[in-house]
C-alpha cells in the first residue's frame, strides 16, 4: 500500500528498570572469556524471555499479507452472503457514531466489507486482538498526546496487521507504512545501520505528527484516512470531481481503487473490535505487553550475538524487540543516541553488570584481525605477548542435518541448533514458514573452541553443572542439544540448577 512505514523500538530516556538495580556491585574479576564473566553477573537468569510461540505470532508475516491483499483486491461493491440482519448492523453503526468522531453511518460498501471480514478473517481478528495487546497501549499513549481519536489505532491494522517489519509492493515500511519520503519528512532516519520507519515508538510519533497535519487541512477524520493512504493531492482532486463535496462516501468513486478500499477496511476493524463478542469472537492473550519491556542507551557498538550471549535471550528475541537495526548492530554514535530493548528481567541483567558488559566488548576488540600497518607497528613493541594468540577461539563451519519430527516448528529447531530461523530458511530454500515432518535439513554452524578449555561431558555421559552455569549456557556447550532436552532428560521443570548437580547430556 502506498503508504509510510512506521516501526522499531523506543527511545524512552535512561530511566530503565531502576527496580532491578538491587545489589548491583561485585568486584570485577579477572576478564578473559565470555564464561568467566558471565559467573559473576548479578541476577543471572534465563527465565520470562518471550515465549517461542508468542515471537512467532508477533513476527508472522501472513496477517499483514492478507491484509495487503483485502485492501487492493477485495470488490466490496459485490454483495457478500453472511447472516447479519440489516437492522442490527444499522443500530450498532450508530452506537459506534454517537460515541465517535468519524462520521460513520451506514454505506452498502461498508456492510459488505464488515459481512467479507466476519465471514473469512475471524480467526484473523482473533490473533490480531493478541497482537494488539502489545502494541495498542503505547499508540494509544501517543494519540492522546496529540489529542487524536483513540480509534486511529486501528489504522495500524489495516495498515500492517501490526507487523513492525512489514512492507507493501511499493516501498512503503513498518506499523504505520512510512513511504521513504515522508519518513524523512517527519524525521525518520534511514541508513545502512538503522530503519527509523520501523521503530514502533518514533514511527508512532510520527504517524500522529503526520495525521494531525493532515486534520488541519481537512477538518474531517474519513478524509484524513483517505489522504493517508492517497496522499492529500489525490483526496483534493477527487473532491473538487465530485463537485466541492466533503463527504468521504460521496468522493470515494473518485479515489484510487485501494483508496476506495481503505476507509470501509478501518471502519469494518473498528466493528469488529466493537462487537467482537456479539459475534462469538474469542481473542488470544497476550502473553507480553509493550511495557514488560524497556530500553537503554548504548555506550558503545554491540551485536546482537553478543547481547545474545552475555545475557542468554534468543537472538530472534533481540531482532523484534530492535526491528529499526538492519544489521543486527546497535551502531554507537557521539552526537547520536542509540538505544537497546530487552524484556525487563533481562534489562535489570545488563544494567547490574553493565561495566562488565563493555569490559566484554572492549575484550573482543582483541581478536580482530589487525592491518598490516598495525602489525608492523606492534612487532616494534617489546610487551607483545603470545598467550592471548594461543587461546584464541578457533572457528569451523560444521554441517548437519536435521530430520523434522512432527509438531515442531522453524523456531523450535532454529533454537536446538543455536542458529535463526532466516538461516535456516536460507540454508534450505524455505520460503514461508510450513515445513513437513520426515524432511531433512541441513545446518551450519560455526563452532567455537577453545583450546585447553573445551566443554566435556563425563565418562558417563553426565555434566556437571559449574558455578555460573545455566541450562542455557550448558545447551551450548553441546552441539544440538537444547534447554528443552536438558529439562526432559533430567526431569526438570524450571531453569534452576545447582553447581555440583549431574546432568545427562545425551538423553
Amino acid at each position: 500500500m502506498k503508504k509510510l512505514i512506521f516501526i522499531s523500538l523506543l527511545v524512552s530516556s535512561v530511566g530503565f528498570a531502576q527496580e532491578s538495580l538491587e545489589q548491583n556491585t561485585l568486584t570485577l574479576p579477572k576478564l578473559s572469556y565470555l564464561d568467566s564473566l558471565k559467573n559473576t553477573f548479578i541476577n543471572h537468569s534465563t527465565s520470562n524471555c518471550i515465549d517461542e510461540r508468542w515471537m512467532a505470532e508477533l513476527t508472522n508475516t501472513e496477517l499483514s499479507e492478507d491484509m495487503f491483499s483485502d485492501i487492493s483486491n477485495l470488490n466490496i461493491d459485490s454483495e457478500v452472503s453472511y447472516d447479519l440482519s440489516l437492522e442490527v448492523l444499522k443500530k450498532r453503526l450508530a452506537k459506534m457514531d454517537a460515541k465517535s468522531p468519524f462520521n460513520i453511518e451506514y454505506n452498502p460498501a461498508l456492510e459488505n466489507t464488515i459481512k467479507s471480514f466476519l465471514k473469512n478473517r475471524t480467526k484473523a481478528f482473533e490473533r490480531l486482538m493478541a497482537v494488539s495487546e502489545y502494541y495498542f497501549p503505547m499508540f494509544e499513549e501517543h494519540l492522546a498526546k496529540y489529542n487524536i481519536p483513540m480509534e486511529l489505532k486501528y489504522l495500524a491494522i489495516v495498515e500492517s496487521a501490526l507487523n513492525p517489519k512489514a512492507k507493501s509492493r511499493v516501498g512503503a515500511s513498518g506499523l504505520w507504512q512510512f513511504m521513504y519520503p515522508t519518513g524523512k519528512q517527519y524525521n525518520l532516519e534511514v541508513n545502512s545501520y538503522v530503519d527509523e520507519r520501523h521503530d514502533p515508538l518514533k514511527a508512532t510519533e510520527a504517524a500522529c505528527q503526520y495525521l494531525s497535519h493532515l486534520y488541519e487541512i481537512f477538518g474531517d477524520w474519513s478524509l484524513v484516512l483517505a489522504s493517508y493512504n492517497a496522499g492529500p493531492g489525490n483526496v483534493s482532486k477527487a473532491i473538487r470531481r465530485s463537485g466541492g463535496s466533503q463527504n468521504y462516501w460521496n468522493i470515494r468513486k473518485f479515489l484510487p481503487r485501494e483508496t476506495a478500499n481503505y476507509v470501509p477496511a478501518f471502519l469494518a476493524t473498528m466493528y469488529i473490535y466493537e462487537f467482537k463478542k456479539e459475534h462469538g469472537i474469542l481473542p488470544k492473550k497476550a502473553t507480553l505487553t509493550y511495557f514488560e519491556t524497556d530500553t537503554i542507551m548504548v555506550k558503545k557498538q554491540m551485536s546482537f550475538k553478543h547481547i545474545s550471549e552475555l545475557l542468554d535471550i534468543p537472538v530472534e528475541q533481540i531482532e523484534f524487540l530492535n526491528p529499526i537495526y538492519k544489521l543486527k548492530v546497535i551502531p554507537f554514535e557521539e552526537d547520536k543516541a542509540h538505544y537497546l530493548r530487552l524484556p525487563k528481567n533481562k534489562m535489570g541483567l545488563f544494567v547490574s553488570n553493565e561495566e562488565k558488559v563493555y569490559a566484554y566488548l572492549n575484550h573482543l576488540e582483541t581478536f580482530k584481525e589487525k592491518s598490516y600497518t598495525d602489525v608492523v607497528v606492534a612487532s616494534h613493541k617489546d610487551s607483545i605477548s603470545t598467550s592471548s594468540e594461543e587461546n584464541r577461539p578457533k572457528f569451523e563451519r560444521k554441517l548437519q542435518y536435521h530430520t523434522i519430527k512432527s509438531g515442531e516448528s522453524l523456531g523450535k529447531i532454529a533454537d536446538k541448533y543455536n542458529v535463526s530461523i532466516s538461516n535456516l530458511k536460507s540454508w534450505n530454500n524455505i520460503k514461508g514458514t510450513t515445513i513437513h515432518s520426515g524432511k531433512k535439513l541441513k545446518i551450519y554452524s560455526n563452532k567455537k573452541t577453545v583450546i585447553k578449555s573445551e566443554a566435556k561431558s563425563n565418562n558417563d555421559g553426565t555434566y556437571t553443572v559449574k558455578n555460573g552455569d545455566s541450562l542455557f549456557s550448558i545447551s551450548k556447550q553441546f552441539p544440538g542439544v537444547s534447554i528443552d532436552d536438558l529439562k526432559k532428560w533430567n526431569d526438570i521443570s524450571s531453569d534452576n540448577i545447582q553447581p555440583g548437580m549431574k546432568l545427562k547430556i545425551n538423553g
